[in-house]
C-alpha cells in the first residue's frame, strides 16, 4: 500500500470520527427553543462553524502525527512532490467531492423554496459538507487503487 492510499484512507477515518464524536457532543445541547428562533439558529451557527474549526485543526494534527509514525515504522519519508498521476487524481478526487456538495447545497435551498423549517437546511448543509469529505478520501482513494 502507498503513502498515498494510507493517507487517503486515514483522512476518511478520520473525518468520520470527527463528525460522529462532534456530533455526539453537540446534539444534547441543542436548545428547546421553537424552530426558527434566534437561540436555535445561533446554536446551528455555532455548530458549522465550530465544526469547521475543528475539523480543520484536527486535519492538520492527525496529518503531521500521520507523517511521524511513517517515518518511524517505514523509514522513508513522505513524497516531497506530487507527480502528474497525484495530481490528476487529486482534481479528479476535488470535482467528485465539489459534485457532492454543491448537490446538497441545492437541496438545501429547496428545502427552503418548499417551507421547510431552517433546521432541516442546515442539517442538509452539514450532512452534504460531511459527504464531500467521505466523497473525496473514497475517490482519492479509489483512484490510487484502480488507477485514473
Amino acid at each position: 500500500m502507498t503513502y498515498q492510499e494510507k493517507k487517503s484512507i486515514l483522512s476518511l477515518i478520520s473525518s468520520v470520527l470527527i463528525f460522529v464524536v462532534y456530533c455526539l457532543y453537540r446534539y444534547p445541547l441543542y436548545p428547546e427553543g421553537a424552530p426558527g428562533s434566534q437561540e436555535v439558529l445561533h446554536y446551528w451557527g455555532s455548530f458549522v462553524l465550530v465544526l469547521t474549526l475543528i475539523s480543520i485543526a484536527a486535519h492538520i494534527a492527525i496529518s503531521i502525527m500521520f507523517n511521524i509514525v511513517f517515518r518511524m515504522t517505514t523509514g522513508e519519508k513522505e513524497p516531497a512532490f506530487a507527480d502528474e498521476l497525484d495530481k490528476r487524481i487529486d482534481l479528479l478526487a476535488f470535482r467528485n467531492s465539489f459534485v457532492v456538495f454543491v448537490g446538497g447545497f441545492l437541496l438545501a435551498m429547496g428545502a427552503l423554496v418548499i417551507d421547510r423549517p431552517l433546521e432541516v437546511m442546515f442539517i442538509i448543509l452539514i450532512a452534504s459538507g460531511f459527504l464531500s469529505d467521505v466523497t473525496g478520501s473514497v475517490s482519492r482513494m479509489y483512484h490510487y487503487r484502480r488507477g485514473v
